[in-house]
């Protein structure tokens, strides 16, 4: 999003979506009622200041409380009169950080529901997962938008507020599932088989899809250390891989084949079918690999607790950039992508030309 603000600082994107951590980049960007530019900036500066702290309390008391009750709960056979812990972690600071930060005080968000009124959005898509249903729901704020519904997923027009947004970012497990309504929410992609569905189903004609994939070689040189039995860490980084990411370019290839169907085909118009453009772009570099190295940056008990599942163990760490909140590690990742973007911007600049 830098690379694109120095080159269309005026730039306007009429629908958004995002899901885990990209609803928070979404929703911002919907929020924000100056240029692309100065969102993209006020955005930049959101991430740069962001500490472990500011998402989860990192106290020696609460993290201590947490696995207490993890251990008693397990070890009693959910017998135990102690209450189950909903989450690894406490995100409240997070959902604080969130309210300030959208300048809201009851959840709703003001700058979303002005754009649209003035007609610089169209429709702002946040999607979690349902854990009574198992469903994927996409919640669609905007006008004149058409709801749709398809096996295991379907959307809900509504007011966005800072509980969806913390309900897309609740990563399985290690942060609680958040109440919307009478349901409980967990992770955006954790059931999005189609991740650029609600972009198809809003109506967008062009699609620019960040991933956080780095798309390794089809063989890569076997180290030492990936020979060891693979520790906790490794493997939930491979779980969490396969549900967060790997879709993605199973949709974007998916929607390649039906372009090229459609662009020899006299009938798409009949059948009510467009052909729509997509850009993915994705990380040069392994981002767990960088994890790696900020892995001393962490605050120490919850470094002591993330060894404690292997992170020392393995040569991925994957599992742990999903929870590193390290501004140097954060930095690092925005230089990164803002490099591999600015090495495709005439292809970027192809996709945005009217």
């Amino acid at each position: 999003m830098r690379s694109l603000a120095d080159q269309f600082p005026h730039l306007n994107i009429p629908i958004l979506t995002g899901v885990s951590a990209g609803a928070i980049n979404a929703t911002f960007i919907a929020n924000h009622q100056g240029t692309f530019a100065e969102a993209v900036d006020a955005l930049s500066d959101f991430w740069l200041k962001l500490k472990s702290d500011h998402v989860f309390k990192v106290n020696a008391w609460t993290l201590s409380k947490n696995i207490l009750r993890w251990g008693l709960s397990l070890l009693s056979g959910g017998m135990s009169r102690t209450r189950s812990p909903k989450g690894f972690v406490d995100t409240t600071p997070l959902r604080r950080m969130l309210l300030k930060g959208f300048k809201s005080s009851d959840g709703g968000i003001i700058g979303i529901r002005d754009n649209i009124r003035q007609q610089n959005l169209k429709a702002l898509a946040i999607t979690a997962t349902n854990y009574a249903t198992g469903q994927t729901i996409t919640w669609v704020q905007g006008k004149n938008i058409e709801m749709w519904e398809r096996p295991d997923r379907h959307s809900v027009m509504t007011d966005i507020t800072v509980d969806q947004i913390m309900a897309s970012t609740a990563l399985p497990i290690f942060f609680p599932a958040v109440k919307v309504g009478d349901s409980w929410y967990g992770d955006g992609v954790i059931r999005q088989s189609a991740p650029l569905s609600p972009s198809l189903h809003l109506g967008a004609g062009k699609i620019l899809a960040i991933s956080t994939r780095h798309k390794p070689i089809v063989q890569g040189v076997i180290s030492k250390a990936s020979l060891r039995y693979p520790s906790i860490a490794q493997i939930m980084g491979i779980l969490m891989n396969a549900i967060f990411l790997d879709l993605l370019d199973q949709d974007a290839l998916g929607l390649e084949r039906v372009n090229r169907v459609l662009a020899n085909s006299p009938s798409r118009e009949d059948l009510n079918l467009r052909l729509v453009r997509a850009f993915v772009l994705r990380p040069s570099v392994d981002l767990g690999v960088i994890a790696g190295k900020y892995e001393r940056d962490l605050p120490r008990l919850f470094r002591f607790l993330m060894r404690g599942l292997g992170t020392r163990e393995t040569e991925n760490f994957d599992w742990l950039s999903m929870v590193m909140f390290v501004p140097s590690y954060i930095r690092n990742l925005m230089e990164i992508g803002a490099a591999d973007a600015n090495a495709r911007k005439e292809e970027m600049a192809a996709l945005l030309a009217p």
